[in-house]
């Protein structure tokens, strides 16, 4: 008895008969082995993590400095910082109420100096008002400090005065001969200045440096411009 042999499907590969055939007229979908798709879901997982951890940073930044961009070099200090120390020199209990331009001081023989002292040392007024009068300041009073001020002048010495002082340049004049003097306004008429010596007096300022003193008030130095930041 003769056996019936099936046809072969034209898709059929050669060798591949009886159940391995492949029978239809399209060929079978091959797919993307799963190993691929992990590496490559794994990569965008890790893009998307570090862009949004940048992100964060950058806002984080931005509430610590208030939204400003800062560009320092590296070793740079900080800068545009308020400066807390104070110079030494005259404590001003009042705001001037006015100062004199560039040349417009008085000369010291214009300026009428009332000297006191309010230490236990004796003479000491006479001595300093000697002094000032040598260098051209005219001398008014000489005596003791009254009781309000004896003994409880810890500075130098006190310069006292009317505000009128300070726009004619008198008191600036005057603290030339003595730097460490404290500047106190006071309200009265008149264009004199009282020279309080204090516990801490130790001389009036060497000429030459009272000179250079008044070099530099009559012609002082340009302003620095202000830093940028």
């Amino acid at each position: 008895m003769a056996h019936y042999a099936a046809p072969m499907s034209m898709l059929t590969p050669p060798g591949m008969g009886g159940k391995y055939r492949i029978t239809g007229n399209s060929y079978p979908r091959m797919r993307r082995p799963r190993r691929r798709r992990r590496i490559a879901v794994t990569t965008l997982a890790v893009t998307v993590g570090l862009g949004a951890l940048s992100w964060g940073t950058v806002e984080l930044v931005d509430v610590f400095t208030g939204g400003g961009t800062t560009v320092r070099a590296a070793g740079e200090g900080r800068a545009c910082e308020p400066d807390d120390t104070v110079k030494a020199g005259a404590v001003k209990d009042a705001e001037p109420s006015g100062k004199p331009t560039a040349g417009a001081l008085p000369e010291p023989s214009a300026v009428t100096v009332n000297v006191y002292n309010a230490t236990t040392r004796s003479g000491l007024a006479k001595e300093t008002a000697e002094a000032l009068k040598k260098r051209g300041f005219t001398v008014g009073e000489v005596a003791n400090a009254p009781a309000s001020l004896d003994k409880k002048v810890k500075e130098a010495g006190l310069l006292m005065g009317p505000p009128a002082a300070h726009r004619t340049g008198a008191f600036d004049v005057l603290h030339t001969q003595l730097p460490q003097a404290r500047i106190k306004e006071v309200d009265r008429k008149g264009d004199e200045i009282d020279l309080v010596i204090g516990k801490a007096f130790k001389g009036l300022a060497k000429e030459k440096d009272a000179r250079e003193a008044m070099a530099a008030l009559a012609s002082p130095s340009p302003s620095p411009s202000p830093s940028t930041c």
